[in-house]
């Protein structure tokens, strides 16, 4: 049986027009009393060319580690935005998902990607899908792919929804210990629909984090 990636963790129950009304009100935001550590690292000295490190630029957005082992592949096929907003909000939604299995990976929910790339409501979804795996033991393998993005801006331009399909159907479960790999046949299981808010981290011009993640789990939509 294959270990579910990603799990739903709240329904879609609202339309994408409320979801930015919420988020656009500026209490998903970075403030005082929800200041993330390792945020303010991140973003003070942002780099443009991460590859002169020896990672390759991917690897390194913003100076921020989110490599993953070469068996682990995060496939985002979609196209960016003509607005520079939401291109950029976009890009950093896949960074995000990017930072969920780089802590996978390194077996802690406690890295500096995840601090980096949410806040609120998004850190909490991205720290209990890293420990849920780890806890139990768990890292992933395989190939997972996202596509049929769109985005949506708010009103004040400090927020911007983005939406897509996910196919975890070449995406397993792996033991740490074992390396076994779990495989299960395809199924409407493996598609999953996201929308991520997306919030404007206040001391970066450029850098975006996930405020609120909203999954709708077996989204025949995707197949």
């Amino acid at each position: 049986m294959k270990r579910r990636t990603l799990p739903a963790v709240a329904a879609l129950a609202a339309t994408a027009a409320l979801l930015l009304t919420a988020c656009g009100s500026g209490d998903d935001k970075a403030g005082d009393n929800d200041k993330i550590a390792g945020a303010d690292r991140a973003t003070k000295t942002p780099t443009a060319s991460a590859s002169a490190s020896g990672a390759p630029a991917e690897d390194k957005p913003d100076g921020v580690d989110v490599s993953l082992p070469k068996d682990m592949n995060l496939v985002f096929d979609w196209a960016k935005p003509k607005n520079r907003n939401e291109a950029a909000a976009m890009n950093d939604a896949a960074n995000f998902v990017r930072a969920i299995y780089h802590g996978v990976a390194e077996g802690k929910a406690d890295v500096a990607a995840v601090a980096a790339y949410s806040t609120g409501g998004g850190l909490t979804y991205a720290k209990t899908q890293i420990n849920s795996r780890v806890d139990d033991g768990w890292t992933a393998t395989g190939t997972r792919r996202h596509y049929d993005a769109t985005t949506r801006s708010a009103a004040n331009g400090d927020s911007v929804e983005v939406d897509f399909c996910v196919d975890s159907s070449k995406f397993y479960g792996k033991k740490v210990k074992s390396g076994k790999v779990l495989k299960s046949a395809p199924s409407i299981a493996d598609y999953d629909y996201f929308k991520i808010i997306m919030v404007k981290y206040p001391t970066s011009n450029g850098l975006w984090q996930a405020s609120n993640v909203y999954v709708e789990g077996k989204a025949a939509k995707c197949q």
